[in-house]
C-alpha cells in the first residue's frame, strides 16, 4: 500500500503550477480540462510518488489561509540538509513569499521552515 496522490483545490491553477514548478522542481503534466463540470487539474510529479494533482472548478469557496482547519494541513518537501533549508527558505522570502515561521529545529526534532504558496496553504521544508 502506498499515496499515490494528494490534491489541492486552487483558484489560479496556472499560477499554482507555476509556483510548484519553479521553486519546488516540480514536473508537470498536461492540463485535464472536463468541459461538463468545469474542472481542470494538473498532476505534479518528482523523482518518485506521491503525486500532488492540483484543481480548479467554477463556484470554489473561499478561505481564510491564517486560520486552523480540520482537513489538510500542509505538504513537507525534503531539501537534504540545514543549509538547503536555509537557502530554499531565502530563496522564497527573497521572491516575496510569506515565511510562517523557521528556519527552526522543532519539538520532534525536524529542522524546518514553513512557507504560504500563493494561494495560503502552508508548506514545509524539512531537512
Amino acid at each position: 500500500m502506498r499515496i499515490d496522490h494528494m490534491a489541492v483545490y486552487v483558484k489560479d491553477l496556472e499560477k499554482m503550477r507555476e509556483f510548484y514548478q519553479k521553486y519546488f522542481g516540480g514536473v508537470s503534466g498536461e492540463r485535464y480540462h472536463n468541459e461538463k463540470t468545469g474542472l481542470m487539474t494538473y498532476f505534479l510529479s518528482w523523482d518518485g510518488e506521491p503525486r500532488l494533482e492540483l484543481m480548479t472548478r467554477p463556484g470554489l469557496n473561499e478561505k481564510d489561509a491564517e486560520s486552523l482547519i480540520c482537513g489538510y494541513a500542509h505538504l513537507a518537501f525534503y531539501a537534504g540538509s540545514r543549509k538547503q533549508v536555509d537557502e530554499w527558505t531565502a530563496e522564497l522570502l527573497k521572491a516575496g513569499y510569506h515565511i510562517v515561521s523557521g528556519p527552526r529545529v522543532t519539538g520532534d526534532g525536524y529542522y524546518e521552515s514553513c512557507v504560504l504558496d500563493p494561494e495560503g496553504n502552508q508548506i514545509e521544508i524539512v531537512e
